[in-house]
């Protein structure tokens, strides 16, 4: 056998590559964002957030909207492209190795899978709603997925 065949593990879990699809979609979904700002720039951020103050007609001194237009530069947006493009990468990454049914793919997506679901409960304790409820279950989903497939792995 060659370095380029590939031979799936046959106790790998079957949704492995929906999970690896998901991931790479939020790559690609990473990527947009990062270009889109590396693109803007600042300028637009700074505007739409000062519209959005004037029309909520909040305190400019105080508050958390007037330090975020504060802290939107030049040098934030970078810093953000740059977290946004190796955020991207790692979503590639993990489904690559999703995708090759590769037991350390499965342990990167269960745990970073699993260090939301703190926020998702919170989410829906501070805004119940579908959606709020869905990416839950998404989270969950993904995370007894791809502990499932570490699982069965390990029995072999």
């Amino acid at each position: 056998m060659t370095a380029m065949q590939y031979n799936p593990d046959p106790h790998a879990h079957p949704g492995l590559h929906l999970i690896a699809v998901f991931e790479a979609f939020k790559g690609v979904l990473a990527v947009a964002a990062a270009t889109g700002l590396a693109v803007l720039g600042p300028q637009p951020l700074r505007t739409w957030l000062e519209e959005l103050i004037q029309r909520f007609h909040l305190d400019t001194r105080h508050g958390l909207l007037p330090d975020l237009l504060n802290a939107i530069s030049p040098g934030a947006v970078q810093l953000v492209v740059v977290i946004g493009i190796v955020y991207a990468l790692i979503r590639f990454f993990e489904a690559w190795g999703l995708w090759r049914a590769r037991a350390w793919a499965s342990w990167l997506g269960c745990i970073g899978s699993a260090i939301y679901l703190p926020f998702d409960i919170y989410a829906i304790y501070r805004h119940p709603g579908w959606h709020t409820w869905a990416v839950l279950i998404i989270n969950l989903v993904v995370v007894a997925a791809l502990g499932r497939d570490l699982l069965k792995r390990r029995r072999i």
